[in-house]
C-alpha cells in the first residue's frame, strides 16, 4: 500500500463556483506520480475555521500526506498558514527554504509566499501557493523527500538497512 494523502484547495472564489481550481488537480497528479495515494482535491474557502477543519478532517481519516494549495499569500483573507501551525508538531524550516528558492528561480512574487512545512503525529503537511507554477515547485521540491519522512514518522533510525 502507497502513501495515502489528500489535496486541499483553498480559495474563496473556486469554492462559491466562480473560478475553476486548476491548482488541486495538478496537485494530485503530480502528488500521484511520487506514489501518493489521493482522490480529486477538497475545496474549502479561505479562513482559519474551514481551513483548521479540513486538515483536522484529514489527519482523522489516517492520510499521511496533507497538502494546501492557495492561501499562503499576504491578502486578510490569506490564512492558510494561520490555519496550520496548531498541527504542526515539527515544522521543517530546510524544506520551506528550498521551495521558497525553488520558486524564487522563476518569479520575485515567491517570496511572498508564507507556506509551512511541517509533521503533526505521523503526517507530513504542506502549504503551497495556490498557483500552478508555486505548486510544482512545491511538489518538486518534497516529492522525493516524502517517503522518507514517512519512513522517519514510521520510526524507521536507518539501522534496519543493510549496507
Amino acid at each position: 500500500m502507497g502513501i495515502t494523502g489528500v489535496v486541499i484547495t483553498v480559495s474563496d472564489r473556486t469554492s462559491r463556483g466562480e473560478r475553476k481550481d486548476k491548482s488541486g488537480p495538478l496537485a494530485v497528479e503530480l502528488l500521484r506520480k511520487y506514489g501518493v495515494e489521493c482522490d480529486a482535491p477538497i475545496v474549502v474557502k479561505d479562513g482559519i475555521d474551514t481551513v483548521g477543519s479540513a486538515i483536522s478532517e484529514a489527519l482523522d481519516a489516517g492520510h499521511r500526506l496533507i497538502f494546501t494549495t492557495g492561501g499562503t499569500g499576504v491578502s486578510a483573507r490569506d490564512l492558510t498558514p494561520e490555519a496550520t501551525q496548531p498541527f504542526i508538531e515539527k515544522e521543517l524550516r530546510g524544506v520551506e527554504v528550498q521551495i521558497l528558492l525553488a520558486g524564487l528561480e522563476k518569479t520575485p512574487q515567491a517570496s511572498l509566499s508564507r507556506g509551512l512545512v511541517g509533521t503533526s503525529g505521523n503526517a507530513l503537511i504542506v502549504n503551497a501557493p495556490g498557483s500552478r507554477g508555486g505548486v510544482k515547485d512545491t511538489v518538486g521540491v518534497i516529492g522525493d523527500l516524502i517517503p522518507h519522512i514517512i519512513e522517519q514518522l514510521d520510526g524507521y533510525d536507518g539501522a534496519s538497512h543493510k549496507k
